[in-house]
């Protein structure tokens, strides 16, 4: 008699099945050819049986998860952060500590669009006729004014130079005279000629003839003349420099104009405003103190 605790199991029998009666069962002939095969508890079935009662080792699943992960992943995260980084100090830098993102309000030149446009394009030339439709009044186009005869955009300052603007009347024209006189209502003009009256003292015969003899006062005038002419030219030059060199603001380029233009027109009266600055003539010994 077999223990008690042994389980048994049927096994096929390597025998040649039985002939093909009328009646027979292929799956009865199957079980019946089957045999017991003992199995005691505690052991693996018969397919772990076969190889001495040992399981199969599982594949090193942790190896292959590793292997199978995806670490590129990772080393994106790091080239964005380097990115991002390295962009901030390049925008802290350029906007000399204004913004780490790019949000300047007057981004240099070569972050323009127009810039390099207008690089690609050179300079354009406008007739006084033409560029006073730059004047701010048409929101699609940009500003333009002009200061010696050069033209600058100035559309990112477009609330003081735009229509109400403080200084729209210099919007569209070339209004040098203006910069230097301050009478931006009625020197909205290039013609620079009888500005340097404003420099220039009162004559008083009666100071000049007791200080000067006439060839004295004449080479006093003349060198007063000099520096009067050098005064209008640093004024001018100073608002030229200023829009030239300015972040905000950017060269277009010329105004078109005939070579004898200034024939044409009569020479400009110095305005009141810039003639109240003048004063007679001191004598020497009140010009000496004045220096």
């Amino acid at each position: 008699m077999a223990d008690t605790d042994t389980v048994r199991r049927r096994k096929p029998e390597s025998r040649t099945p039985a002939t093909n009666e009328p009646g027979h069962d292929t799956a009865s002939a199957t079980e019946d050819s089957d045999v017991e095969e003992i199995i005691r508890p505690g052991f693996p079935p018969h397919s772990e049986s076969r190889n001495g009662g040992k399981k199969k080792k599982a594949p090193k699943r942790r190896i292959e998860d590793e292997d199978e992960s995806n670490p590129w992943l990772l080393d994106i995260l790091r080239v964005i952060s380097f990115l991002f980084l390295a962009s901030c100090g390049l925008s802290y830098l350029i906007s000399n500590g204004e913004s780490f993102f790019w949000g300047m309000s007057h981004p240099p030149n070569y972050l323009q669009l127009e810039w390099w446009k207008s690089q690609l394009r050179g300079p354009i030339y406008l007739t006084p006729a033409e560029l006073a439709a730059f004047d701010g009044t048409d929101e699609s186009k940009p500003i333009y004014l002009a200061i010696n005869g050069t033209i600058y955009d100035v559309s990112a300052n477009r609330r003081t130079y735009g229509p109400g603007g403080s200084y729209h009347v210099f919007a569209g024209v070339d209004a040098s005279r203006a910069y230097v006189t301050g009478c931006f209502a009625e020197d909205r003009t290039p013609d620079m000629r009888g500005v340097e009256e404003m420099f220039l003292p009162l004559d008083d015969p009666a100071v000049d003839n007791k200080y000067w003899t006439p060839e004295e006062l004449k080479q006093l005038k003349r060198k007063e003349m000099e520096e009067a002419l050098k005064k209008v030219n640093d004024a001018l030059k100073h608002w030229a420099n200023f829009f030239g060199k300015s972040k905000k603001y950017r060269f277009v380029g010329y105004v078109k104009r005939d070579k004898d233009w200034l024939k044409k027109e009569p020479v400009p009266k110095l305005c009141e405003a810039a003639g109240r600055g003048r004063t007679p003539r001191s004598p020497p010994e009140e010009e000496k103190k004045k220096h």
